[in-house]
């Protein structure tokens, strides 16, 4: 006797699409739908019980209710040239009036009371292009804005400490003027003590003014490198 034909509606009916990268669990959904007014037994059973978690495989559907079906496929190394032979398939029956042990029902379940379904399984790669198309419809998160904004801070704190040797600069130079004249009324003073004691301070301004402008340059050199490295990333 022939098997009566399967009362679930399935989504989709033939073909369960599993879309790589393959590295990570890939999840195709199967929706069960029951379109009687019995309840409906169902079972999802697989040819590869070890590639796939499926959750719930089993279960029973009220009259007009669905079920989703999440079928979860294990990483494994993909092989284009190699075509899946894995096959679903969902098994079906009206519920016993009264039932009250599924596990049961399934046992003493006749042949022709049985309906199934059976659903291929095919793996599929995104194209190249589909890889770009998704990269740049991808939303520029806060985080790239942010280190915008960081960048923007950091060059306008680079424009002020160039400003800032600028002035250190023009400051030298107006204590090495200074020294000069100094100098110049020692030397027409004719002073032996008073010369070393302007060569001293002038000694200790310049070295005071030389220091800060190093300073000044290992800080900027600094905050140019970390805008390089900023960049570079």
């Amino acid at each position: 006797m022939a098997r009566p034909e399967q009362v679930l509606v399935l989504e989709p009916q033939h073909e369960l699409k599993f879309r790589g990268p393959f590295t990570d669990v890939v999840t195709a959904t199967l929706k069960l739908t029951n379109p009687t007014d019995r309840n409906v037994c169902f079972k999802v059973k697989t040819t590869a019980p070890r590639r796939y978690c499926v959750r719930p495989n089993s279960g029973v559907i009220d009259p007009g209710n669905s079920v989703n079906v999440s079928v979860m496929l294990q990483p494994f190394d993909y092989d284009p040239n190699e075509k899946s032979k894995h096959k679903f398939m969902v098994q079906s029956m009206l519920a016993p009036y009264g039932m009250t042990d599924m596990e049961g029902v399934w046992k003493e379940a006749k042949p022709e009371e049985l309906m199934d379904s059976k659903l291929r399984c095919a793996f599929e790669m995104p194209l190249e292009n589909d890889k770009t198309s998704e990269l740049s419809t991808l939303p520029k998160s806060a985080s790239a804005s942010l280190d915008d904004g960081e960048v923007k801070k950091i060059m306008e704190e680079c424009k002020r400490l160039q400003m800032e040797v600028h002035r250190l600069r023009e400051e030298n130079k107006q204590i090495r003027e200074d020294d000069g004249l100094r100098k110049r009324k020692v030397t027409s003073m004719g002073s032996p003590h008073s010369s070393s004691s302007s060569a001293m301070a002038t000694s200790t301004m310049r070295d005071e003014g030389l220091s800060t402008r190093i300073l000044a340059l290992c800080v900027l050199f600094f905050v140019i490198g970390v805008i390089i490295g900023k960049l570079a990333l």
